[in-house]
């Protein structure tokens, strides 16, 4: 197996969160052109004047910036360690489908039972992948 193979999901997963990003300003800018949201707003993160569909964006961005770092990790040490394996690599697919199944339910209908769902099923993923990475034999 190509051990380069594990950088097509973590591209993925990089990409998912540029889009979220791109979506901050897409959502902020046309807000505060209606009046609805101010600068002072996001003087110190965002005040309790921005309304719910603004704010839910940069949550889910946060979102794709905190466990997520653990997956690149991991991805990281697979490939230098040379444990990229095709279980591990479905790992990785696995764990970047749940977290852009949680970003798209969280920015579009933020339905907290599927989110949770999603970011249950997320974490067990990436646990797995630490689990493998550790416990599988070389060549796994």
């Amino acid at each position: 197996m190509n051990p380069q193979l594990i950088f097509a999901p973590m591209g993925a997963l990089a990409a998912i969160t540029f889009l979220v990003l791109l979506l901050i300003p897409l959502r902020r800018i046309p807000a505060a052109r209606k009046g609805e949201v101010a600068p002072d707003d996001f003087a110190l993160g965002e005040s309790a004047n921005v309304p719910p569909n603004i704010a839910i964006v940069n949550r889910a961005y946060m979102n794709l910036l905190e466990a997520p770092v653990l997956f690149y990790v991991v991805c990281l040490m697979a490939f230098v360690g040379d444990r990229v394996t095709q279980p591990f690599l479905i790992g990785a697919w696995t764990y970047v489908a749940l977290r852009a199944g949680h970003s798209f339910v969280h920015i579009v209908y933020n339905n907290v039972l599927h989110r949770l769902t999603f970011f249950g099923l997320s974490n067990v993923a990436l646990i797995t992948l630490w689990v493998m990475f550790f416990v599988l034999p070389h060549g796994g």
